[in-house]
């Protein structure tokens, strides 16, 4: 009997569901396979341009495929998948100039191919600008699959709905965190741990900006927390490691973090040391 009315109950909430969801399987296909067509040529078997092609062609239905998931509509889906594909070239320059930033400023990256194949903040600044074509087409769901697939592989966490300027650059990026309404400048660079977040989660300011806009030639080092929808961080500012940031800061301005740290041998203190827990 238990069994039978939660049967029931179950039945009734999946009526009431009123989302469609993509193949979150096809997604990840979808975004491993386009990123590698794109920026990771098989040695073993350099294609044509009939084949490159037929390829992007072939890319096209796959997209269709996840738009229709969520759509419904057959001249919508096919309006959103020629509008992506037109605007793909300007993406691709983008993020070549997304990877030339991180060749230029990280002493261990050794050539361009390196970026492409091992950095995980290459790839997910990839998976947001996919997914923040999207967003910007009124295609919500799929593009929130797509970015939370890149959180899965890289633990770097950028919302669509962000804007990020040119030449981004993240370095190391495990733990990053940037929020939907978040503004980045050009030539900004990101370390691990870092927080661009909103000072509310009241469900009310959905539709307002939460959070902070970062403007050109920013640095944010390791650890920093930048919250709040009217924080802005001015032009050529550094922001240093564990930072915590509510408040906005002017153009060129370096803000840190000062801690105290003692430094002493092993010989023994000349008093103890008491400690109340």
């Amino acid at each position: 009997m238990v069994e039978s009315n939660f049967i029931q109950c179950l039945y009734n909430q999946h009526q009431q569901a009123t989302t469609a969801f993509p193949d979150k399987e096809m997604a990840q296909e979808f975004i491993d396979g386009f990123f590698e067509f794109l920026f990771i040529p098989q040695k073993q078997k350099k294609m044509s341009q009939y084949e490159l092609s037929k390829e992007f062609e072939s890319y096209k239905s796959h997209l269709s495929a996840l738009v229709y998931d969520v759509v419904g509509d057959g001249e919508k889906t096919q309006a959103i998948t020629d509008l992506f594909f037109e605007e793909v070239p300007v993406i691709y320059d983008t993020l070549l100039k997304d990877a030339a930033a991180v060749l230029r400023f990280d002493p261990a990256a050794k050539s361009i191919e390196e970026v492409l194949m091992a950095y995980p903040g290459f790839f997910a600044t990839a998976v947001y600008r996919f997914s923040h074509q999207l967003i910007m087409q009124g295609v919500h769901i799929l593009p929130r699959v797509f970015a939370e697939y890149a959180h899965s592989e890289t633990g770097i966490d950028i919302h669509p709905g962000a804007t990020i300027g040119k030449s981004f650059f993240i370095d190391h990026g495990t733990g990053i965190v940037i929020g939907e309404t978040t503004i980045i400048g050009d030539n900004v660079k990101i370390y691990q741990g870092v927080t661009l977040g909103a000072l509310s989660v009241n469900k009310d300011c959905a539709e307002s900006k939460r959070h902070p806009t970062i403007e050109d030639n920013v640095v944010i080092y390791s650890g920093a927390t930048i919250l709040g929808g009217d924080t802005v961080i001015g032009s050529d500012s550094v922001i240093g490691g564990n930072v915590w940031l509510t408040n906005s800061v002017l153009s060129f301005s370096v803000v840190y973090h000062k801690s105290e740290i003692t430094i002493r041998d092993k010989n023994p203190l000349p008093e103890a040391l008491n400690f109340v827990i």
